[in-house]
């Protein structure tokens, strides 16, 4: 019985291929051969210079984020002790240039205490959201709508720290900032600007 099903699907298969259209397979050979020539090189013409474009400004904007995440435990403990204790802090402010192939590039946080970097920061926001679903609930005011809320505006007064750095440093004449330079410095002082949100 099983044998008899195969050849029955087979000759399916076989009757099916054989009545195909030769018309419109050339119709639609030509269709496609229009497509690629002559639409693909107006579209690679409007579409190409705005992919360069981006291509090209895109470090400007957004560098390498595992450049953020480049940490040890002796870093994390020193850089601490900088955010919480600076004025005991007895080194240089500058980051670190190392010369990378012509071209000047800061050496990653491992490496330099003055780098940013967003472990630090996600760590804290990620603290900052257990503590207060902690908080909620001993209260017993917890739900998790209660926690999105204070997850949405812990995001939103990270938003706003970062919208106003960049806005002073504008202000002021500095040149481009990667964003995610931005967002580290913002994570850096989110704990004072949360108290000051959830209010």
């Amino acid at each position: 019985m099983y044998e008899n099903s195969r050849s029955h699907s087979q000759v399916v298969v076989t009757v099916s291929s054989q009545q195909t259209n030769p018309l419109g397979d050339a119709l639609y050979a030509a269709g496609s051969d229009l497509i690629k020539t002559e639409l693909g090189a107006y579209g690679e013409k409007i579409l190409g210079s705005g992919s360069q474009y981006v291509q090209s400004n895109i470090s400007r904007y957004l560098s390498n984020p595992q450049y953020y995440f480049q940490v040890n435990d002796e870093y994390v403990k020193n850089k601490l002790k900088v955010i919480l204790f600076p004025f005991l802090h007895k080194g240089h402010w500058m980051r670190i240039t190392e010369p990378v192939g012509g071209e000047f590039s800061y050496k990653p946080p491992i490496y330099d205490i003055n780098a940013p970097d967003l472990y630090i920061p996600l760590m804290a926001f990620g603290t900052y959201v257990v503590l207060a679903g902690f908080f909620l609930g001993t209260n017993g005011k917890f739900s998790p709508e209660a926690l999105g809320l204070q997850f949405t505006n812990g995001l939103l007064c990270w938003l706003l720290q970062v919208l106003l750095l960049e806005a002073t440093l504008h202000s002021l004449g500095g040149g481009d900032i990667p964003l995610l330079d931005m967002v580290a410095y913002g994570g850096y002082t989110l704990r004072s600007s949360m108290r000051r949100c959830a209010c």
